[in-house]
């Protein structure tokens, strides 16, 4: 990852607003939620939360999808994942055994599609 898209994704999180959203949405993993579900549980204005979602799909941190009259917004969990190791890709260099704790796990299993 380059050092200019880390700093895109990290301004796009800089709200406690858009930082509530994207956490909720990965705890979601792939399945997502439409906005509106998003709007209630957070207890956010629909016109508020639009403002939001569309600046972090913008920065690549969001996927959207249409259903039907719905847009399903889901973390881009590879992104999430390449933040990360971009944070961490140096952690220790002079001493690698101080972070054997960390692991590079994938936090969800990959989405299953209609055959699996």
């Amino acid at each position: 990852m380059e050092k200019q898209l880390a700093t895109t994704l990290f301004e796009s999180l800089a709200s406690g607003t858009r930082l509530d959203v994207f956490r909720l949405l990965v705890r979601q993993g792939h399945a997502g939620m439409v906005a509106g579900d998003v709007a209630s549980r957070l207890g956010l204005p629909p016109n508020n939360l639009s403002f939001h979602l569309k600046a972090m799909t913008q920065a690549g941190l969001l996927t959207v999808t249409q259903e039907g009259r719905f847009l399903r917004y889901r973390a881009n969990l590879a992104m999430m994942q390449d933040l990360i190791a971009f944070l961490t890709a140096e952690c220790c260099a002079d001493d690698a055994g101080q972070c054997e704790e960390l692991s590079a796990t994938v936090c969800c299993p990959p989405a299953r599609t209609a055959t699996s």
